[in-house]
């Protein structure tokens, strides 16, 4: 069986999600779609819109044949680290191929591009040290010093988001000597960050999905996500009360900030350069989430990196702990969340070939580094719940088995 990647976040799974995974299947013949999808929180320092397991269902329904878990250590990461993880997993599961939405849409030029910095690595750094040190922050400065190198006929543009993780993705897969062949589907429509609904399309970026469904409720996104995940989302909503946002975790984030000392603060992952003075005063004043990190933020600091500290705070998340996983860029296990009856019979075929541990339990995983920090994630995820709802949400983490989908 041909098995094909895919990283997802699905935060939620939406129409243009939809026409990547119909998009993938028709260009590479693939017998098996593997989706490896961010768990409780995702690469923009973003809670999940809804828990894993409600995102696994939507995927599924979707047409995904299995889905993997992407660990918190690589999900809320810089995009070389979220691309290493999801790299590591997928070539573990054997997939021949993997697919991914750029805004390009030309893989030879990703491929030129990866190539081109192995061999002007030296200058690359060069140059994105005298970027940094100008102030730039690090996404910015990476993208445009990697851009300098490329030549004035190229139309790679390294400061789109899915092109920049495009081009980690196929970094990952070099660096790691990975078989996976990489191509690419270009976006269609809707940019990224895109913060409102259009008007004629059925297309719609998940951010301004995201924001609509909080301002102006479920009715107003259904043009734009599948049936099954207004079904999902609407489910989640009846059982729990609540999508989660980041300004539902802001009380929480306020207390840690309030008591933790500057010295453990510092210890934080991500927190550098003197950044614990800066938050420590402006959690003092600030009301709200999005007030705190506008007082915060700078040129240096963008609104990304510093909800990725604050999910870090949250989740007491430390360098020591974070430079461990850097160190060796790979996962440990793969944790399966869900397959219907073709997932299914890939997983009995390749069982014995995985080049990882494939795990359904989650008590076997009770020592591994990796884990440990995808539990504080999952328990900092369901704190936002009143009881009995968040007990059980948290038992949910430890016995919920793979989901299963009938055909």
């Amino acid at each position: 069986m041909k098995a094909v990647g895919m990283v997802v976040e699905y935060n939620p799974f939406h129409n243009g999600h939809l026409y990547h995974l119909q998009q993938t299947k028709k260009e590479t013949n693939a017998e098996c779609l593997i989706a490896v999808m961010s768990s409780h929180f995702v690469q923009r320092g973003e809670p999940a819109l809804v828990s894993k397991w409600a995102r696994t269902k939507m995927a599924l329904a979707g047409g995904v044949d299995l889905v993997v878990e992407l660990p918190y250590p690589f999900a809320v990461q810089t995009a070389d680290m979220f691309a290493h993880g999801a790299i590591s997993i997928l070539d573990a599961l054997h997939c021949q191929e993997i697919c991914f939405g750029s805004e390009h849409g030309n893989i030879d030029h990703f491929l030129e591009a990866v190539h081109l910095l192995k061999q002007y690595e030296q200058e690359h750094n060069q140059r994105l040290k005298q970027l940094l040190e100008s102030g730039m922050s690090y996404a910015k400065a990476y993208a445009t010093a990697l851009g300098q190198l490329q030549n004035e006929q190229s139309t790679l543009d390294l400061s789109k988001p899915n092109n920049i993780l495009s081009f980690h993705y196929v970094k990952a897969i070099v660096e790691q000597q990975s078989n996976m062949t990489p191509k690419t589907i270009q976006r269609i429509v809707a940019h990224y960050h895109d913060s409102h609904l259009p008007n004629e399309e059925t297309i719609a970026s998940a951010t301004s999905i995201r924001h609509h469904l909080q301002t102006d409720g479920l009715q107003s996104i259904s043009s734009y996500v599948p049936p099954t995940t207004k079904e999902e989302l609407q489910r989640y909503y009846t059982v729990y009360g609540t999508f989660h946002y980041w300004e539902h975790y802001f009380p929480l984030l306020k207390y840690r900030l309030l008591t933790i000392n500057l010295e453990e603060l510092h210890q934080i992952a991500e927190v550098e350069e003197g950044l614990e003075h800066r938050l420590k005063k402006a959690i003092q004043q600030a009301k709200s989430f999005r007030e705190f990190l506008t007082c915060v933020k700078t040129k240096r600091y963008t609104w990304t990196r510093l909800q990725r500290v604050c999910t870090h705070i949250l989740t007491n998340t430390t360098k020591k702990e974070m430079n461990f996983i850097r160190a060796y860029k790979k996962a440990t296990y793969i944790r399966l969340l869900g397959m219907n009856e073709n997932g299914q019979r890939y997983l009995r075929k390749m069982k014995k070939k995985l080049k990882l541990p494939l795990i359904t339990k989650v008590a076997t995983l009770q020592n591994d580094p990796i884990y440990k920090l995808e539990q504080k994630a999952a328990q900092a995820y369901v704190s936002i719940l009143p009881e009995p709802l968040l007990t059980e949400a948290l038992q949910m983490e430890y016995a919920t088995p793979p989901l299963r989908k009938l055909t």
